[in-house]
């Protein structure tokens, strides 16, 4: 099935209700979308001159024409690779040449960044008069495309060097879309998403479920996040659905407007791409309520690994519930996954491994990159490199990735369950903890800490916090109080560029 048909059953059953706002104001309802789209493929097949599986990148900020340049693009038999509008001008040459993209879409705003990187690539800025004269009077079809052909090029953040292009086909974002329904949340016409996060990532491939069910994605009028913003909006979205990297989550609880906001209308907040500490989670249900579902996946899984839902949040009366609350949950409906040794065989609950991961939701593969393939991929499993630990229930909590394990004195240590501890103090509002190389015992533990503004803390009282909850040798030999920890572009915290400052 091409995914471009989500759209044109929504235009069908739900011509009239809304399918995109901006802020208030209504851009197009889904009749006028689907339209759109369809006239829009056409163009690009019979203006562009583009052939089936041909790629289309995108690089725009959160913007109603992403919707429907992605559908159009499908609709159209090709392919998208979105490219998170915050890159530097070489990561965007790199993915336009890696990627062979005939053709970029740009807001304005990338226009000069794009055109000086692109080489042999067409560049269509949203809001010209060539963006425009692509709107053919004719509607074109719907592509009849395979299961497998491929749908989105997802690129990798690229935190270890160069970003591979993990290959998600029409069958991968079906299921995805699907385990959504099953696994994190319902969604009903009415109901909307609101684009808070780049829609290049998380929030975009959420536009799925939500063009199944006739619902609407309202994009902020700033485009981004912006805690006051949020609170402005909610009033006037029912129903409303939030993807959110962790620190987003905490940004909002935090901000200073938090304790008079309506948030009646917050249905839910999904949030992933990150460790959420189960402290941080505990402080935002006290402010929200019953509205969270935390999602673990990777681009090479897409949102589709783990899931720990609304129910597991709130079930306070378990024996294990902060176990459970500091946990990604259980395995989504349509994926397999365990944790394996280094010599790939299956470990036990509560011993820590490799994740692992199979079905219909994982990549086909990194785009030209066979020997990357064939090693993430090999025995038909997604080697996620990520280090976790099943309960006999089937929760897994997350340990750290393979790369920022500790080992210290020969035992390994897991940076996360250091963090967990420094975050329960309440003066404490991030915390990360890498390895620093020591001469005697191979690591020794440094943490960074930002402190909650207007408070004070000693590293005495980290100190015994510590060694009240964990063994000695996991206590950190430093503690660096910083304004900010510094994240990528999806708000994950970057421990290399902390590893750098330990230099």
């Amino acid at each position: 099935m091409n995914l471009a048909s989500l759209l044109t059953r929504s235009a069908i059953s739900r011509k009239s209700d809304p399918a995109i706002r901006i802020g208030a104001d209504l851009w197009a309802d889904y009749g006028a979308f689907g339209d759109r789209v369809a006239r829009l493929a056409a163009g690009l097949r019979h203006m562009l001159g583009l052939n089936a599986g041909d790629r289309v990148a995108i690089a725009m900020k959160n913007c109603p024409e992403f919707l429907e340049i992605m559908f159009a693009a499908w609709h159209a038999g090709l392919s998208i690779a979105p490219m998170n509008a915050k890159l530097h001008p070489r990561e965007f040459a790199y993915i336009l040449e890696n990627s062979g993209a005939r053709v970029c879409f740009v807001t304005d705003d990338l226009e000069t960044a794009i055109t000086d990187a692109a080489t042999g690539v067409a560049v269509i800025c949203t809001g010209s008069q060539s963006y425009d004269d692509l709107f053919t009077d004719t509607a074109a079809p719907v592509a009849n495309v395979a299961p497998d052909d491929l749908a989105w090029l997802f690129y990798t953040s690229g935190t270890t060097g160069r970003p591979k292009g993990a290959m998600l086909t029409h069958r991968n974002l079906m299921a995805m879309t699907l385990s959504y329904f099953a696994d994190v949340d319902s969604v009903v016409a009415g109901d909307c998403i609101i684009h808070a996060a780049p829609m290049s990532h998380g929030s975009g491939l959420y536009i799925l479920p939500h063009i199944a069910k006739g619902a609407c994605n309202v994009i902020p009028g700033s485009g981004g996040f912006n805690p006051e913003e949020i609170f402005a909006m909610l009033p006037d979205n029912p129903g409303a659905t939030f993807f959110f990297a962790p620190t987003m989550v905490t940004r909002l609880i935090n901000a200073p407007g938090m304790a008079d906001a309506d948030t009646s209308n917050l249905k839910t907040i999904v949030y992933g791409g990150g460790p959420m500490y189960a402290e941080d989670s505990l402080r935002a249900m006290e402010a929200l309520g019953p509205k969270l579902v935390q999602i673990y996946g990777q681009g090479e899984s897409p949102m589709t690994i783990t899931c720990l839902s609304r129910a597991d949040h709130m079930n306070r009366d378990h024996p294990r519930y902060m176990d459970r609350l500091a946990s990604v949950g259980a395995a989504h409906s349509v994926v397999e996954v365990k944790t394996i040794d280094e010599h790939d065989r299956d470990v036990a609950p509560g011993e820590i491994g490799e994740i692992i991961v199979r079905g219909d939701a994982v990549m086909a593969g990194y785009w030209r990159n066979d020997a990357a393939s064939a090693e993430t991929l090999r025995g038909g499993w997604l080697h996620t490199g990520d280090m976790g630990a099943f309960d006999e229930d089937g929760f897994l909590t997350l340990k750290d990735r393979s790369k920022d394990v500790i080992i210290s004195g020969g035992t390994n240590i897991y940076p996360r369950e250091v963090e967990e501890v420094l975050m329960r103090h309440e003066n404490v509002l991030e915390a990360s903890v890498v390895g620093r190389p020591h001469e005697d015992w191979g690591e020794e533990i440094v943490a960074f800490v930002v402190v909650r503004p207007g408070a004070k803390l000693r590293e005495s009282e980290l100190d015994a916090l510590c060694l009240d909850n964990i063994a000695r040798f996991k206590r950190p030999r430093e503690y660096r109080f910083v304004d900010e920890l510094p994240k990528n572009n999806y708000g994950k915290i970057l421990k290399t560029e902390l590893r750098a400052l330990l230099d």
